[in-house]
């Protein structure tokens, strides 16, 4: 992928709660601000406490998703890169990303909701909550994203994270 070097890069980071997301962002930072320039982290929860959204409905995400990604383009229309850890698992967001950021990086962490369970990963899955990605809410798992990363917890993040890196720096031409 081709990198206009007038703007920053948006490295969509989504998966299931729990997958390792915002632990990755983390991780890859450093490295991705040393090879890109300016960088800067956020979560979908940092979002939307900066905003005060608190709603939970589809139709309501998928509203808040237009004024999401008009904060996306003011960040990298500055030549500054955005790492965002997202669930968002929406294919109507991700496509709407793709056509509105020019520097649009699609990353899917896959991991098994089973095994996220299994590994006490998130407080979240032992509720009795009727409104859980992946287990009660139909996830669209992205079909094609640019990159693909599995975190199976058999190894560290940080293994996952260099693997990431790796393969960032070898798909975009910059």
């Amino acid at each position: 992928m081709k990198i206009n070097r007038k703007k920053g890069i948006l490295f969509w980071i989504t998966g299931l709660s729990g997958s390792g997301k915002s632990t990755i962002a983390s991780l890859i930072k450093d490295k991705i601000e040393k090879k890109y320039g300016p960088t800067i982290i956020m979560s979908g929860d940092d979002l939307r406490y900066i905003t005060n959204f608190l709603k939970y409905e589809k139709k309501d995400r998928l509203e808040f998703s237009k004024t999401k990604l008009k904060f996306y383009k003011f960040i990298t229309d500055q030549k500054i890169n955005l790492i965002f850890s997202t669930i968002s698992l929406f294919d109507s967001v991700r496509k709407n990303n793709k056509k509105t950021i020019k520097n649009y990086v699609e990353i899917y962490i896959k991991a098994d909701v089973n095994k996220i369970i299994k590994n006490n990963k998130k407080k979240l899955y032992k509720k009795k909550s009727e409104k859980i990605w992946g287990i009660n809410i139909k996830a669209e798992f992205p079909k094609k994203p640019l990159i693909q990363v599995e975190s199976n917890f058999d190894e560290p993040l940080k293994i996952v994270a260099e693997e990431l890196v790796k393969k960032i720096f070898k798909k975009l031409k910059y």
